[in-house]
């Protein structure tokens, strides 16, 4: 199994005008920005150690509605090896791949 030390992660929280939705929007930008750098609205970026990450995707796992949300994390092992992992059904497009 190889070390990935670099992700970039982008959500998109469903329902994003109820009460509801507005604090697992808070909550989701509050794990991201514990762990990456906050590069634009719904995105973050930088490096995490596997221990970091496996504490991360646990975190966001418990705050998203996996029917409303997405949650996308590309994960990278150099430039040119990309691992996507997409959390929740509500994955229409795929961002990059």
């Amino acid at each position: 199994m190889k070390n990935y030390n670099f992700a970039y992660v982008f959500y998109d929280i469903g329902d994003k005008e109820s009460e509801v939705g507005k604090r697992r929007v808070t909550k989701v930008f509050k794990i991201c920005k514990k762990y990456f750098l906050h590069h634009q609205k719904s995105v973050f970026k930088g490096e995490i150690t596997p221990a970091n990450f496996i504490k991360f995707e646990s975190e966001i796992k418990k705050v998203t509605d996996k029917n409303l949300d997405t949650i996308t994390i590309l994960r990278l092992f150099r430039q040119t090896d990309v691992k996507e992992i997409i959390i929740g059904e509500n994955n229409s497009d795929k961002i990059f791949l």
